[in-house]
Parts: C-alpha cells; structure tokens; sequence
C-alpha cells in the first residue's frame, strides 16, 4: 500500500513520468502502469473525487491469487501425502495409534523422496483435512545442571516379529539437562525388566544420575501414604541402595511434571517404529532402536545448537561413579520337576534332565532367560517365553529316556520343536528311531552342535553317498585333524636353517 501511495503522489503531484517513478522505486514500469490506470479509473466511477483519492489510497493492493498454480504442492506431492495419511489410518484401525507419522514426519518422508516442499505447506494441506483442538494449558520451563536429573517411563509399542503382531514395552531414559535419549525393548513392564534396564543404561553412560523421575508406576511405588506421599517399592529401595541416587515421583496424572521422557516416549517410538515395524526378532528390533537413537542424538537441537551427544558428554564429567559389581536382577524360586522332565513357570513350561523327575530344583528367573540349578550347578538355561501354556524343551534332556522307549520318539513333541532334527529323522532315519537316539547321545557327549551335524551331512549328500547311517556320521564326526604343536627351537634348529637359507640362495 506504500508504494501504491508513493507512485499515486509521485505521479500527479511531483509530475514524474512512469519511467522516472519505476526508475526511483526501483519496481517494474508495468506495476507503476498498473496502479496509475486503476487510480484513473476509480477516480471516474465515483462522483466526489476525493472520497474517490482518500478511499483507493488507504485500501490495500489485490491480488488474483485464485488461479494461480501452486508451484511446490503439486498433484504428485498431493498424492505423496495422502499416501502417507492413509498409511496413518491403516495403523489406527490396527490399534497401533502411538505409532503414528507427525507432520513434521511426512515432512522428512517427502524429503527423502526428493520433493523440494516447506513444513507450513505441508501443514496447511493436512490442517485442510484434519482440525485438532487448540490446547489452552500453559506450562513452566525449567532449567537444569549437568548430571542432575534422568527422567524414566515406559511405552508400548506393536511390532511384528516372524510375521506376528506381537505387544512389547519401551523402557526410555532421557536425560533432563542434554535431552540425551536411550531406550530398551522388553516384553512386560515388570520389576526385573525394570531394574534391569536401569543396570543396561547406568552401564551404556557410564555412571549414575543424581535423581531418577518416575510417574506412579506400580514397579516403582507400592503404595500412597496420604494424599501426596508415595512409598517406593523393594525394587527401587534395592537401586538406589546399590547405585547411590534419589528419586522423585510426579503427581498423579500430571505426566508434563516429567516432560522430557513424556515427549521422549512418543518421539522415539515414532522415529524408530512408525515406518519400519517389522523384523526377524527381538534382538534385530533392538539393534534397530539403538542405532535410531545414535542418529537422533547426534541431531543439533533447536535451542543450543549443539546435539545431544556433545551436551552429554559434559554430564558424564559429573555423574555419581559405578558401584564395583552389578546388581543381580533375577527371581529365584524352588520349583518340582514334574513327570514331564519339565518345570513350570507362569503357565510355561521347561525342560530339564529326565533323571531329576520329582525333584525340587532352584530356578533362576531373569527377563530374557531362566537359569536352571541343582546342587548349587547350572543345569540348563532356556530362553525365556512370555506366551501362555508354551511347552520349552530341550531333545537332550530326553535321550535316556528315549533310549528305554524309542518308540515315543517319532510323535513327541521334543523332537517337533526342534525344525531341523525333526527333518533329518524324517529323510533318513525314518523307522530308525534308535539309531538316530544313538547319533545325538554320540553327538551330546563329544558336544557336537546341530550345525556341525547339519555340515556334515550335506557333506555326505554333495559326495551323492548312499544311505546316511549312524556309524558314517560318527566316523566323520569323529575325525578331527590334530595339529601337531612345533617344538621349542635350540641352537641346532637355528643353526640347520641358517645353512639352509645359505644353500639356497647358493643354488638359486
């Protein structure tokens, strides 16, 4: 509106040309053009002339801006978009509604498709199909020291893993002065998981934060004394004890009071699981996370320009020092075997030797494993199963009663659990049930693992052998190439090879 007043005077009042005003604004002849014909013409259409000049010089310029093309968001960015939208109402209608891409999300996703497109663009297209409510809540910025504070809380999370859908847990660490972020997977959200993920992470940094920030979660308060106190449980007696570290808790359903983990939990599992959500296994899942969590620390924030790591790096300087040992999360329970050769944990079942039925054995009982003892001597150790009514067994802590009955073999469910030894039986050893019991204990007593079996007899079908028996496979199991050990070297070893060397370079 400025420059629309300053070609109008210039023009009528100083008696300048267009080319003298496009000259000393610095603007283009046809906009000075432009703006001098519509002042003539409002001038003609309205009888008192300066109701005319006072009402066209204070209303702003218009603009024809409805048949414009959109130059960045075009059709195909469009359709990227709403790619991506759909993408977040499959997920919702799977139940995974804290999985969902933010739009600064599709943002990054629209970059790494090449598109060259802003955040308020995108923001605008979506806002047009998706109004959320404004939040009037207001909130107090806090400032922290280095090493004082570490906030913990847990998350869920739907992953598929070997092709099902399964519920796990995020167990995420942020620290409150560098916003460094760390985080495990497990299946529960219970006490062992939950000291031992504090051991994990007091281990990945090195050392102990000042004070821990938990919310009312039940593994860390037993229970409310009075309307502000709460009583912490044995678990996170038993932390503090051994590292040395208070606590806080926040006020019931004010989750802000911790809001660096709060913003923490849905920010990484965000970024690490809204686009890639499957995988072979736990451990595949987890090196997953660990190495989202290494890109997003290494990001610079916003308010220091500096990344999470470097801000880090001075909290170590000051954290509390480690304890000589770490703690011991584990569940020790008696448990009986039962007729089965099995003991029997939270509706699951494991595998022990058959020789202990009837006995009381000591279990072990930690988040990933259960360690099995008797008579102060590990037994066996299992990978720990978080189903209902799953039967983990072990063909080795059946064979001699297998040798009295080699007829439950073919049917049982040991050997059904076990892919490749259930083929093998099948191929070759069909009808044979005692020669192959005979092959495993053979294999068991010289500890021969099933892949080095599994080599050995495509060793023998690449040779296109005939039948594989029992006797072939111990015969090359058994042929282990010794390596002779050189004796010490005397003087008249050096000596020897010395005239040797002479000799041969003679000759040569």
């Amino acid at each position: 509106m400025y420059t629309k007043q300053e070609i109008i005077i210039k023009s009528y009042r100083e008696g300048k040309s267009q080319r003298c005003i496009s000259r000393e604004l610095q603007i283009s002849r046809k906009t000075v053009k432009k703006y001098i014909e519509e002042y003539e013409t409002a001038m003609v259409k309205n009888t008192s002339r300066e109701e005319a000049q006072c009402s066209y010089l204070s209303k702003p310029p218009e603009y024809k801006t409805g048949t414009r093309p959109k130059l960045k968001l075009t059709r195909e960015v469009q359709s990227a978009i709403d790619q991506l939208l759909e993408l977040n109402g499959q997920k919702k209608r799977q139940g995974l509604r804290k999985q969902l891409l933010k739009k600064k999300d599709i943002l990054e996703e629209l970059h790494r498709q090449g598109h060259d497109i802003g955040y308020t663009t995108v923001c605008n297209y979506i806002s047009t199909k998706n109004n959320k409510p404004i939040s009037h809540e207001a909130f107090i910025r806090q400032v922290y020291q280095p090493g004082d504070v570490c906030e913990f809380d847990w998350g869920e999370i739907k992953l598929y893993i070997g092709g099902k859908q399964s519920r796990l847990q995020l167990a995420v660490f942020t620290s409150a002065y560098s916003n460094y972020r760390y985080a495990f997977i497990y299946h529960r959200q219970d006490t062992l998981s939950f000291m031992e993920s504090h051991v994990r992470f007091f281990d990945v940094i090195g050392g102990v934060p000042n004070q821990m920030v938990y919310d009312n979660m039940r593994v860390a308060v037993s229970r409310f004394v009075g309307p502000h106190e709460k009583e912490p449980t044995r678990a996170l007696l038993q932390l503090r004890g051994h590292y040395r570290f208070t606590h806080r808790f926040c006020n019931a359903y004010r989750g802000n009071e911790k809001g660096h983990v709060e913003r923490s939990v849905e920010y990484v599992r965000r970024k690490a699981f809204a686009l890639n959500d499957k995988f072979t296994d736990e451990q595949e899942a987890q090196k997953w996370l660990c190495s989202v969590l290494d890109k997003l620390n290494g990001n610079k924030q916003s308010g220091t320009g500096k990344t999470a790591n470097e801000l880090f790096g001075e909290e170590q300087k000051v954290l509390g020092a480690l304890p000589p040992s770490r703690l011991v999360c584990s569940e020790q329970v008696q448990l009986r075997v039962d007729k089965y050769a099995t003991i029997s944990y939270r509706t699951n079942r494991y595998s022990v030797a058959d020789h202990l039925v009837g006995r009381f054995v000591d279990v072990h009982v930690l988040s990933n494993k259960i360690e099995v003892y008797y008579q102060n001597k590990c037994i066996c150790t299992h990978q720990r199963s978080y189903g209902k009514q799953q039967w983990v067994v072990n063909i080795d802590h059946y064979l001699s009663t297998f040798k009295k009955k080699p007829g439950a073999l073919p049917n049982s469910l040991v050997l059904a659990s076990n892919a490749y030894l259930k083929q093998l039986y099948q191929q070759h050893f069909n009808n044979e049930p005692r020669n192959f019991i005979d092959l495993l204990s053979y294999c068991r007593a010289n500890n021969i693992t099933d892949e080095q079996l599994e080599n050995t007899v495509k060793q023998l079908l690449s040779q296109s052998r005939g039948n594989i028996t029992t006797e072939i496979l111990c015969a090359l199991l058994g042929n282990k190439t010794e390596v002779e050990k050189p004796n010490p070297e005397d003087n008249i070893c050096i000596m020897a090879k010395q005239q040797l060397s002479t000799l041969t370079a003679l000759i040569n």
